[in-house]
């Protein structure tokens, strides 16, 4: 992922903001003690990107990778609707445990700008509900130059949405949190609708850390700089989870990308080791044994 890339990470604050004030109260309002559900996963499963990831004579990429991961931030959709049979032989290949988390297709999100997209919203739901119960949250990431003069769009898609499939959404367009009015409505109808406001961490925009929940599920999209900071970001992100988890977060949903992909998993190593040590999980640690030599600072 190039969103947010900088020359120089290490000229970053990268200290995560304060959470906003709403997000406790919406944390509290499920009262139970369920321990919530983590899913940690990579953007992409192909050898291609995360070159040196799967050990030599991998047949089946996908089939491997959720050996090694619970979950994968399905961007594929985003560049074309596949058929329903190509959800269930991905359905296929993994455990029961596996969730997929695709975003939506860019002609709804960056060509039609949601307007006038139920039919193309239809036609993609039909083909990704063949996933059954390994479909976790669908996402839709919003252009950078989607401002809030849509926000009816916004609106009507929100309010539109069937409400039996959990939806999330990345706002990238400044405007959305640094005018307090707009920001507000906007929070107020992604938890009204019991929609998960999507928290990016990458380097070169600081100003999408609104650190505001909007349901009980955390969406994290954290995008590494290949650079030694990236190790204790990732601590920061576990001690806000840890708190989160005293408040009530019902499920985490954290997704590493770098700038170079194929150092994802090795980050994702670290952090998942950091989950269970510090959170008290017993998650698998992608490829334990196999990825010690991939990032050397």
């Amino acid at each position: 992922m190039t969103f947010g890339n900088v020359p120089n990470p290490e000229l970053i604050d990268f200290t995560l903001p304060s959470d906003h004030k709403d997000t406790k109260r919406v944390l509290s309002k499920v009262k139970d003690e369920t321990i919530p559900k983590v899913y940690v996963g990579c953007a992409k499963w192909n050898k291609a990107d995360l070159k040196g990831f799967y050990p030599k004579g991998t047949k089946d990429e996908l089939a491997y990778y959720a050996t090694q991961f619970n979950a994968i931030e399905l961007n594929a959709t985003f560049y074309r609707i596949f058929p329903p049979e190509q959800f269930s032989k991905w359905y296929d290949k993994t455990p029961s445990n596996f969730k997929f988390f695709p975003k939506l297709f860019q002609e709804i999100s960056h060509y039609k700008r949601l307007q006038d997209v139920q039919a193309v919203v239809e036609d993609y739901l039909q083909s990704a509900v063949h996933l059954k119960e390994k479909l976790g949250t669908i996402f839709l990431q919003l252009h950078s130059n989607f401002s809030p003069k849509d926000f009816d769009r916004v609106v009507a898609f929100i309010q539109s949405w069937p409400k039996q499939l959990p939806l999330a959404v990345e706002f990238r367009h400044t405007d959305w949190f640094n005018d307090p009015k707009i920001a507000e409505e906007l929070y107020q109808l992604l938890e009204v609708n019991n929609v998960s406001n999507i928290i990016v961490d990458t380097a070169g925009r600081r100003d999408l850390m609104h650190m505001r929940l909007t349901n009980t599920t955390a969406f994290v999209r954290y995008v590494g700089a290949n650079h030694e900071s990236d190790y204790s970001r990732l601590d920061d992100w576990i001690a806000r989870l840890k708190l989160w988890k005293t408040q009530g977060v019902k499920e985490i949903n954290f997704f590493i990308h770098q700038n170079i992909e194929k150092e994802s998993p090795l980050l994702s190593a670290y952090f998942t080791e950091k989950l269970n040590s510090e959170l008290g999980y017993s998650l698998k640690i992608p490829n334990e044994n196999l990825q010690q030599n991939l990032f050397k600072i």
